[in-house]
């Protein structure tokens, strides 16, 4: 009453059936719980507008405050879509679109006023649920997102029965019994509906800060990405989990020295965007190949194992025997790879030509490291002789890796090699990279991933944002490229055991992620239970929203007889087709036997033949007592007995006392019974009394 007369005092006047308080509540409800999986890329003043102006609904309606009339409304537009421009600058990208659709949807509370308002604001909360899964796939933010569905559902019960009792309980019931049964309709669509990539190649987010290596590298860039414990793939083998030392996922080289930043020396060759491929793994996976699940980067590069080469089409050699794809990986990407033999991987050419760009140093700078150059190659033989010669001065003298390095502004090389002697490993990979360049050895800085922690059962490994690493790779005549770690020679722990032993001492292992579990190695329980949560999801990850169009055309190949696409179209069909057959079949017998569910109703029926076959039908609208008073007119015997039936069915119907509903059913079976054997007799005398005239007559 109260909202309703503010609107008459408002001005505004809709005819439309008012918006009931509580449909009103599980939509402003669903609504804050779909703006949870967008929380880290949406601007902070735009969840406080869409909370505002939620609440601004929410307090009209209880009768505190008036809804804006048309010219109010349409300035509090004006002025938050100004603001929006002015926030994106230019900016257009699926990212933003999707923040502007989520602006759309708080304006909207505005001008939610009616029983129809309700039905188009719950369809676009509905398709908010499904802009979610572009950011977020994982199973825990599918789960929040069918919650947030199931909160709209129960609302528009809420909306079309408010006046029922229990109706929470109840409509969370009904939800229940819903999806059991569309369950097996929705997994059958799901394995056989045929998967077709889009026709579009379009970036998902851009500008969106993402944490991950990058294609520059100063002194203290990793160090800092090692505080983070953020996933950055899991790798499954088809064997055995290769050694840790082993673990060296190579990303991409580094071989242009700027000042104190490391950089690629050349840019990385064009190609066409392709379509998106997200489910490069297909198959089972055979010795000596691996699949990895990458998260997004919004790079190109993929990360794998030294001598490796790509199975999957979705991702590309390229020079330096590096790999890539075809667009920035934009969303979870699963590519196939195969480990072979040393050497037979490496497509990058050995001629002097090819490394020359490999000893390319600043002007001046660093004189103490070049003159420890000319040193080296003065007393050694061969190249190999100075890089053996540089890793044992790292071994042998006091060096030390820490998380904490200090600040080298000048001559950063000098500094960690003659002073500070403590750094990470970006630090000693630049280092010896410009050592080695300066006593005329091609080198070049490898910047990846190195080690990786076992899963649940040690199923696959678990690469995090910790493990970055840099190393180095040198070229030796006759060799090609190897490897060089300083990090090795300096903490091998590093390199054998990971990251936190190799700073435990020093206490430094995310020290800024209070909230990690992988900070608390020590505690059991937790890491179990953060690796059983993880194995769901990468589970989840792999045959739920990995399941694409190369995966299911394997999967669908091991199926007797094999299955084309387009029989694919056909079993599709044919599960829609029997789907609807099924339940108009199921919606008619309901509609048939809806009665015969209520015992009442049952007796009632019975009743009613029970008349039938006394020479007393029901006739049309006829209530029960008006049938009971035609049965004490045609049949005396049974009238009391009929008009008590009568009464007790009025009573379980229309009743306002609660009534023992078992006590009732059973009086009103003892009447019945009674009822029965009353009008049999009445009809055995009735019969006599005409066939005795008929004989006295003969």
């Amino acid at each position: 009453m109260a909202s309703s007369s503010l609107a008459a005092a408002s001005g505004i006047h809709d005819k439309a059936p008012a918006l009931p308080t509580r449909a009103l509540l599980w939509l402003i409800a669903s609504f804050a719980v779909l703006l949870v999986p967008q929380w880290d890329r949406l601007p902070i003043w735009l969840v406080v507008i869409c909370v505002v102006l939620a609440g601004w609904r929410y307090m009209a309606q209880s009768g505190r405050v008036r809804l804006p009339g048309k010219w109010l409304k349409t300035g509090i537009m004006l002025v938050v879509i100004a603001v929006y421009v002015g926030t994106v600058q230019g900016r257009f990208t699926v990212d933003t679109a999707a923040s502007f659709f989520v602006l759309a949807v708080g304006l909207k509370w505005l001008e939610t006023r009616s029983r129809r308002d309700f039905y188009v604001l719950f369809f676009i909360l509905v398709y908010l649920a499904t802009v979610n899964f572009l950011f977020h796939q994982e199973i825990y933010w599918a789960v929040l997102n069918l919650f947030a569905v199931g909160l709209l559902l129960v609302g528009l019960q809420v909306l079309n029965a408010p006046d029922l009792p229990d109706t929470m309980a109840s409509g969370w019931r009904r939800l229940g019994m819903m999806l059991l049964k569309t369950l097996p309709i929705v997994i059958l669509l799901f394995v056989f509906f045929p998967r077709m990539a889009p026709l579009w190649s379009v970036p998902m987010v851009s500008g969106q800060a993402r944490s991950g290596i990058s294609d520059t590298m100063r002194p203290g860039d990793i160090s800092n990405l090692a505080q983070s414990s953020e996933r950055a793939f899991r790798a499954t083998f088809g064997e055995e989990l290769p050694a840790y030392r082993d673990r060296y996922w190579r990303g991409l080289i580094l071989d242009y020295l700027d000042g104190e930043t490391w950089r690629q020396g050349r840019d990385e060759p064009f190609r066409r965007p392709g379509r998106v491929a997200v489910d490069g793994g297909a198959g089972e996976l055979e010795r000596g190949q691996y699949d990895v699940l990458l998260e997004p980067t919004d790079q190109t590069w993929a990360f794998a194992l030294e001598n490796s080469v790509a199975v999957s089409d979705n991702v590309l050699g390229s020079d330096d025997s590096l790999f890539r794809f075809r667009r920035p990986a934009d969303s979870s990407v699963r590519y196939r790879m195969e480990l072979v033999a040393a050497g037979a991987a490496r497509t990058d050419a050995a001629e002097p030509d090819n490394v020359r760009r490999y000893l390319q140093l600043p002007s001046s700078g660093n004189p103490r490291a070049r003159a420890l150059a000319e040193d080296l190659r003065a007393t050694a033989d061969s190249d190999r002789e100075v890089v053996d010669a540089l890793m044992s001065r790292f071994r042998e003298q006091e060096y030390f890796y820490t998380l904490r390095p200090p600040a080298m502004p000048d001559d950063g090389v000098d500094t960690l090699l003659f002073e500070e002697k403590r750094g990470f490993c970006a630090h000693y990979a630049g280092a010896a990279t410009f050592v080695f360049r300066a006593a005329g050895i091609p080198s070049r800085v490898v910047v990846g991933y190195q080690g990786g922690d076992p899963g649940a059962d040690d199923a696959y490994l678990i690469v995090r944002q910790y493990d970055a690493h840099a190393w180095v790779e040198v070229w030796l005549q006759g060799q090609g490229w190897v490897r060089v770690d300083p990090t090795a020679a300096i903490a091998p722990d590093r390199i054998e055991l990971g990251l936190r032993d190799a700073v435990a001492d020093e206490g430094s292992f995310l020290e800024n992620e209070w909230a990690s579990p992988q900070r608390y190695g020590d505690i059991a329980v937790l890491q179990w239970a953060s690796l059983q949560i993880d194995r769901i999801n990468y589970q989840w990850q792999r045959w739920v929203v990995g399941y694409q169009g190369q995966s299911q055309m394997d999967l669908m190949s091991r199926l007797p007889g094999g299955m084309g696409l387009k029989e694919l179209g056909y079993a599709t069909a044919g599960i829609v087709g029997m789907a609807l057959l099924i339940a108009g079949l199921v919606s008619a017998w309901q509609i048939r036997g809806s009665g015969s569910r209520d015992p009442v109703v049952r007796l009632i029926s019975q009743w009613h033949r029970m008349c039938a076959r006394s020479g007393i039908p029901v006739r049309q609208g006829e209530t029960p007592v008006q049938l009971a008073q035609r049965i004490g007119a045609a049949r005396p015997a049974a009238g009391n007995t009929a008009r008590s039936f009568a009464r007790l069915v009025n009573k379980h119907y229309y009743g306002s006392e609660s009534v023992a509903q078992r006590d009732s059913r059973n009086a009103m079976r003892r009447l019945l019974s009674t009822m029965r054997r009353q009008l049999q007799r009445d009809s055995g005398q009735a019969s006599a009394t005409r066939k005795t005239p008929a004989r006295s007559e003969g």
